[in-house]
């Protein structure tokens, strides 16, 4: 049985990957497990424009669904330049640029521990197929003339 702590890194992983593919900007994973009775994870990207914010909203819910998690809440004001949305354990804020350097929650959330996206983000090493047998060489025919 996997811990919490595991199942909600999963969580974390999936988000990342979906909101990457979706080209979300800036994304930053901070593990407030120990900062926050509320939540153990917070998910921050940042969206090009009002449409792009919705676009990766609904790509969550999706990816959400499809993974038989309960989302808890979504705050999603049209117009406002943030959106919310909350997973229990992993809480994903969107944002778009003003709005993220005017809430700063990297500030306010400073004595968190950040998580690498990279690693986040990184695939499974591929098996190495089976070594195919070289092509047989071919014989160079003379040209014609010479």
């Amino acid at each position: 049985m996997k811990s919490k702590k595991s199942s909600a890194l999963d969580l974390v992983k999936l988000c990342c990957r979906v909101l990457d593919e979706r080209k979300a900007g800036d994304l930053k994973v901070l593990d407030v497990a120990a900062q926050s009775s509320i939540t153990d994870f917070l998910v921050l990207a940042t969206a090009t424009s009002e449409a792009h914010l919705r676009s990766l909203r609904v790509e969550l819910e999706k990816v959400l669904d499809a993974a038989k998690t309960h989302i808890v809440g979504m705050e999603n004001i049209q117009e406002s330049g943030w959106l919310v949305v909350d997973a229990f354990d992993v809480m994903i804020h969107l944002f778009l640029p003003a709005m993220r350097d005017r809430y700063g929650l990297e500030r306010l959330w400073s004595d968190a521990t950040e998580v690498s996206v990279v690693k986040l983000l990184a695939m499974p090493k591929r098996r190495r197929s089976p070594a195919r047998r070289p092509a047989a060489p071919t014989k160079k025919r003379p040209r014609k003339g010479k």
